[in-house]
């Protein structure tokens, strides 16, 4: 699967984009293999309750269903002023 990191998230991570094989049918279960990189991508995606996903160029939750070919994308909640 294609892994996207947005706006603060690919500054803090330092990674914008890479292809990620996985055996994760959630995309909860895809957060708990990320967060066994170390504490920052712990707290940055799995434990981070704000974090926007789309799969797919779609909105998603933690429970949608993903396939190893689909392209994830994670941001930090937009805000405006």
């Amino acid at each position: 699967m294609q892994l996207r990191y947005f706006a603060s998230l690919r500054e803090q991570l330092a990674c914008s984009e890479e292809t990620f094989n996985s055996n994760a049918e959630t995309i909860e279960a895809l957060l708990n293999e990320l967060a066994q990189r170390g504490n920052l991508w712990a707290s940055l995606l799995r434990d981070n309750p704000r974090l926007q996903i789309a799969v797919n160029q779609a909105l998603a939750r933690r429970n949608t269903t993903i396939k190893c070919d689909d392209e994830i994308a994670f941001f930090p909640p937009v805000t405006g002023g």
